[in-house]
């Protein structure tokens, strides 16, 4: 799913966070520091051909819940000329980006991906059917994350806006206030406090909402069912479904970005190598080898 960094951090280099790392269903994509971008596993859809992309500034990979078995995905690259590359699965036009300009920063939820503009507004290709693409009307916003059936807009005030499938309550964030970064689960949506403390509403089945207990956090990430939190102290905390081993990450040290797919966990290190844990049926957590990722402000 997709992670906002903090804005109080990204607004020091840039108005806009970009993520370098990024985690879908079954497959995960890095940024590397030269503009080029890597890709492991399932590849069913093209999802992964990736290799000839340059120029990007920022990725993002299509999610579905662990449930919806299809396989579909897709990947979204930022060029440094505020257009938009896209690959994979693409029945619902998810990937029919090709004629968006001005974008800054880009997210990518099921079936469908939201791009937004250096003038605040809000782009969205892809299947609406619960209204998650209804963000034209969005103004001032400074960053996007993208559920599988919602989708989540912070703006310059710390306010947050949710559209889209709201059974659980994961749009109820009207009310939030003082938000630096947000994330968007499978049908929870997670919200980053300018004091280091962390917010959740919508499903809790797997407890993937109970961080009210978390202090000292610099971003957030929501996987399906899981919840990540990085520490200022380059740890990493997490809550919510484990059933794969995905949220296995209390050992991990000097983590300086997060990624959470449906069922596995991402982290980018200080020296540009990642780490995962979780589900790896498709070979999306065999990033051992990499190295040179992009760090996040860099």
């Amino acid at each position: 799913m997709d992670c906002i960094l903090p804005k109080e951090a990204a607004l020091k280099v840039k108005r806009w966070p970009k993520d370098t790392i990024a985690a879908g269903r079954r497959h995960t994509v890095g940024l590397k520091s030269d503009g080029t971008v890597t890709a492991v596993g399932d590849n069913k859809y093209g999802q992964c051909n990736v290799s000839s992309w340059r120029g990007i500034v920022a990725v993002a990979a299509g999610n579905v819940h662990m449930a919806t078995n299809t396989g579909n995905a897709h990947t979204i690259g930022l060029k440094s000329d505020g257009t938009v590359a896209a690959v994979g699965w693409n029945k619902h036009d998810q990937c029919d980006v090709n004629g968006w300009r001005d974008i800054v920063a880009v997210a990518a939820g099921w079936r469908r991906t939201i791009g937004l503009r250096s003038d605040g507004t809000v782009v969205a290709m892809g299947r609406n059917n619960e209204g998650q693409c209804n963000v034209s009307g969005w103004r001032d916003m400074v960053a996007v994350a993208a559920g599988d059936w919602h989708t989540v807009g912070l703006t310059s005030d710390g306010t947050v806006a949710g559209v889209g499938n709201n059974r659980y309550g994961q749009c109820n964030v009207s009310g939030w206030r003082d938000i630096v970064a947000a994330a968007a689960g499978y049908l929870h949506t997670v919200g980053l406090k300018s004091d280091g403390t962390v917010v959740a509403v919508g499903w809790n089945k797997h407890d993937q909402c109970d961080v009210s207990g978390w202090r000292g956090i610099v971003a957030i990430e929501a996987g399906s069912s899981h919840t990540i939190g990085l520490k200022s102290d380059g740890t990493v905390a997490a809550a919510g479904w484990n059933e794969h081993g995905q949220c296995n990450v209390s050992g991990w040290r000097d983590i300086v970005a997060v990624a959470a797919g449906c069922a596995h966990t991402l982290g980018l290190k200080s020296d540009g190598t990642v780490v995962a844990v979780g589900d790896n049926e498709y070979g999306q957590c065999d990033v051992s080898g990499w190295h040179g990722i992009q760090l996040p402000g860099n």
